[in-house]
């Protein structure tokens, strides 16, 4: 069967009514205190680690009204990916200790920086916590949200808050994007992130 052949087997099949049974849902309780985690924390981290990741900062505009007149929000995310073509969704996770989250969730509105090689000055200047952030970032205001949007980037997208869900010490962020594009610095290579240190 050629290409064309199976792709329209493909079709058929998705257009079919294939009724699913759903599964069990497992039983869920709560992990007791005298319980081991099932691997160590540490030995988790180092083989994660070997996953190498695409580094962004995800940005969120200034809210009015937000105390003490606080400017826009941004912090330097690894943990992002497109999520889903139809609809148009991205997903990001954060810590649920983060204090830039709620700043995020306010707005109801971001725009993730995809960071070039040599942005990683950038990466670690929103890594950071209790200083200003966006002081000497270039940026502008991303389309639809008017988010930040940084400046030298690979390519910038702009979203609307679809949905939180949890996700044991970090919450899954989803994002319909509303808007997106490639920036300035799109011809260079990405910044990577791999065993602790960019490549």
């Amino acid at each position: 069967m050629g290409h064309a052949g199976m792709a329209a087997a493909a079709v058929r099949y998705l257009r079919a009514d294939h009724t699913v049974e759903a599964l069990p849902r497992p039983e869920l309780r709560c992990v007791r205190e005298d319980e081991r985690a099932p691997v160590d924390q540490g030995e988790f981290r180092r083989v994660l680690g070997s996953f190498a990741s695409g580094v962004t900062v995800v940005t969120a505009p200034a809210v009015e009204g937000e105390e003490g007149g606080a400017g826009p929000a941004g912090f330097a995310c690894q943990s992002f990916s497109s999520l889903s073509l139809d609809p148009p969704l991205v997903a990001f996770m954060v810590g649920r200790t983060s204090t830039t989250w709620p700043r995020i969730a306010r707005a109801g509105a971001f725009c993730v920086n995809v960071l070039s090689a040599g942005q990683a000055g950038l990466c670690r200047a929103f890594a950071a916590s209790g200083t200003d952030k966006f002081a000497g970032v270039a940026h502008d205001a991303a389309p639809v949200s008017g988010a930040p949007r940084l400046a030298g980037t690979l390519a910038w997208i702009d979203c609307a808050v679809h949905a939180v869900h949890t996700g044991g010490d970090h919450l899954v962020v989803v994002g319909r994007v509303n808007a997106l594009g490639t920036g300035e610095g799109a011809e260079e290579p990405p910044l990577l992130f791999h065993r602790g240190r960019f490549l």
